[in-house]
Parts: structure tokens; sequence; C-alpha cells
């Protein structure tokens, strides 16, 4: 039974990589049967896994997710555990632009997204806490500015290829460490 189940957890992990795959080459309409055959399973494996593409794109979510904690679980109490974060943001935004897009379109009240984002901020308000303790970070940021600087990293959609997106990524990155760094003594 556990070799079953192992079996099942590997096919819907691959499910979960083709469809970053896909939806990061054709967008996040492409036809579920490229997620398919980029998986190299039935589409009964597909379908009994994820019932439509909502569910399809809702476990990629929580997969975004249980990545961020586990990359803070393995950044432990660093003090720049924070930045290290929105640096992961930022090359998951270029990495999986369509899922990323999708994110920044979707209604922000769905209960889905709602509770993503609330379970994001939690995860990192400790790095944030840190960060700020160590004087890494202006003491007047907050939690929910993580939001904006989203946001801001999400302009680098606007690059159509993965190397547009990766330049226009580093730029904003470079913009955006400085606005969040604790202003030097009588500045």
């Amino acid at each position: 039974m556990t070799s079953t189940r192992s079996d099942a957890a590997a096919r819907r992990a691959l499910l979960l990589d083709a469809a970053d795959a896909v939806f990061g080459e054709h967008g996040i309409t492409a036809p579920l049967d490229l997620v398919v055959e980029r998986a190299g399973v039935g589409r009964a494996t597909l379908y009994r896994n994820f019932p439509d593409r909502a569910s399809l794109v809702g476990a990629m979510l929580e997969r975004t997710v249980k990545r961020l904690e586990d990359h803070l679980v393995e950044l432990g109490d660093r003090d720049d555990a924070f930045f290290e974060v929105i640096d992961g943001m930022a090359a998951r935004i270029v990495e999986s632009p369509a899922l990323a897009d999708y994110w920044r379109a979707v209604d922000q009240d769905s209960p889905a997204i709602s509770t993503a984002r609330q379970h994001i901020l939690q995860l990192m308000e400790p790095a944030l806490l840190r960060a700020k303790a160590a004087g890494l970070c202006r003491q007047d940021m907050q939690l929910v500015d993580v939001s904006l600087i989203s946001s801001m990293l999400g302009a680098a959609l606007r690059g159509r290829t993965r190397a547009e997106r990766a330049v226009l990524a580093r730029r904003a990155l470079q913009l955006l460490r400085p606005g969040l760094a604790e202003p030097a003594a009588g500045q």
C-alpha cells in the first residue's frame, strides 16, 4: 500500500511539474492535454488527481507555498532570510511567468488566494522581524508590504523571454534592495 501511495504522489508531482512547464511556455490556459503529454501519463491520471484546471492551479499554489516554507526552514535563523525569500520570489516570476501573472490577476479576496497570502505572510513574519532587529531592513517595513514588493517584482513579467524576465527581475531587485535597507544615520 505504501508503494501505491508513493507512486500516486510521484505521479501527482510529475503532473505539477509538467503543468508548471507547460503553463510557463504556453500560458495558464494551455490545453491540459499538453500537461498530460509532458508528464507522460494518461488523461485519467490527470483527472483523478485534478478534476479540473482550477484544482490543478490550486495545487500549484499550495506547492509554491510549501516550497516557500521549506526555503525558510532551510534558511533557519539567518538575519538575511527575508531578503533571500524576496530573491526567491523574483526567481519564481522568471521561471513561472504564466502562473505568477495568474496569481496577480485572480480575485485576491477568493478564499484560496486569501488563505495562501495570509499563510505566506505568517511564514515571512519571523524573517522580517529578524532583519529589522539586525538593522538590515528599515524599521517602518510592514508585513503587508510584502504584497507590494511582490507586485513590484511582477513588473518582470513584461519580459517576453526567460532571459528578458531575468534581466528585469535582477534590475527590480537592484532598485528594491536599497529601499528596503535601514537608512544610514542622519538620512
